[in-house]
């Protein structure tokens, strides 16, 4: 019989409440709480307090404390990912994010549901649903990624977006719910090449 652990991270009806996914977010709290204390100076400390809070990351991730986040062991991050002040991943289900990614201040990354009705919601039951956010992504400030999504590669999503709908590679989204408003040319793509040199 499966745990409730096992249950919610293979995205079927778990109950919130179960001891062992509480002392699981005390962890995490514990974690964060340490991490959106320490310096910029402290740059070993942080790394380490992300190594061992999160599922996977590179030496090159930077995180603007405060961060937040239910479990950590659910968020699997590419190469130098950077997130802004005030990031929240909620990873009842696992939330992939791949490499080059950038969060704006306030983005928020939600891998978890409850039920429609209040009789069930009053039970503690949720389910969690796997979020997937591609390589050279971008966020514009106050973002919201509900649970399921699928992100493309070098998509951009303008700031204020709330991603319901998987968005595909290389296009611009804005707005609530998010839509393409149009797509992001080879031209664009190598407008900062001679600076980054990427020839």
């Amino acid at each position: 019989m499966k745990t409730e652990r096992e249950k919610m991270t293979d995205g079927e009806i778990y109950m919130t409440g179960d001891a062992h996914l509480m002392k699981d977010k005390s962890r995490a709290r514990t974690l964060a709480a340490r991490y959106n204390g320490t310096t910029e100076e402290e740059g070993d400390l942080r790394r380490s307090l992300l190594k061992e809070l999160l599922g996977s990351c590179d030496d090159e991730i930077f995180i603007k404390p405060p961060f937040k986040c239910d479990y950590g062991y659910n968020i699997f991050v590419g190469k130098k990912f950077f997130a802004n002040f005030d990031c929240v991943m909620l990873d009842a289900a696992p939330i992939y994010i791949g490499d080059n990614c950038l969060m704006g201040p306030k983005t928020c990354v939600y891998a978890v549901n409850h039920p429609m009705t209040a009789a069930e919601r009053a039970t503690g039951a949720a389910k969690g649903k796997a979020v997937h956010i591609g390589d050279n992504v971008w966020f514009g400030g106050n973002c919201v990624v509900l649970p399921g999504v699928t992100i493309g590669d070098n998509v951009v999503v303008g700031a204020g977006s709330v991603v319901v709908h998987d968005l595909p590679d290389n296009c611009l989204a804005v707005g609530n719910p998010a839509r393409v408003v149009r797509y992001i040319d080879q031209e664009e793509r190598n407008e900062f090449s001679y600076i980054l040199d990427l020839d």
